[in-house]
């Protein structure tokens, strides 16, 4: 079998995620908690409190898994490995998903980073194709910048070569 990249992305991604995770969780919870606020105000509606507190306990295990299964998966699973020729991404969690871009393909690169990541210092790196844009998430602000204009050089001269 063909070796995984070996580049990981940056360890403070679970951090963020987290936080990302809990923020979604938090703003979920919104809709039971007023549903909740709904039932006690008017009892005469005849709306049972039991679907409130259903809804806050599907609430909070999706705020688990969001915010910490899947951050450690994605953590496990996430590789990249940029080579002369070649970009080579690895990503999945049930299904693994392979991804080589041939630099000769690589149209532009681009870093983003959101408020969250921006807090955290970290950016993912998009790299666009002619058909698709990729990505490499949660790497620091440095290492992005340094793999852009690293990338960038060498679809340069993968395209010369033609």
């Amino acid at each position: 079998m063909e070796r995984a990249p070996k580049e990981k992305i940056d360890s403070r991604a679970l951090r963020a995620w987290f936080f990302s995770g809990l923020l979604w969780g938090l703003l979920l919870l919104l809709f039971p908690a007023a549903y909740l606020v709904l039932v006690n105000l008017f009892p005469l509606l005849n709306l049972t409190e039991l679907f409130g507190w259903l809804g806050v306990g599907a609430v909070v295990l999706f705020t688990l898994v969001v915010a910490v299964i899947i951050p450690r998966l994605k953590m496990h699973f996430w590789r990249y490995e940029i080579r002369d020729n070649e970009i080579d991404i690895q990503h999945g969690i049930i299904i693994i998903r392979r991804t080589l871009i041939p630099m000769i393909r690589v149209q532009h690169v681009d870093t983003e980073h959101g408020p969250v990541m921006r807090f955290f210092g970290l950016a993912t790196l998009r790299i666009s194709t002619a058909a698709t844009n990729h990505r490499i998430p949660a790497l620091s602000r440095e290492t992005a910048a340094e793999l852009r204009g690293e990338i960038s050089a060498l679809a340069r001269v993968s395209d010369e070569d033609v």
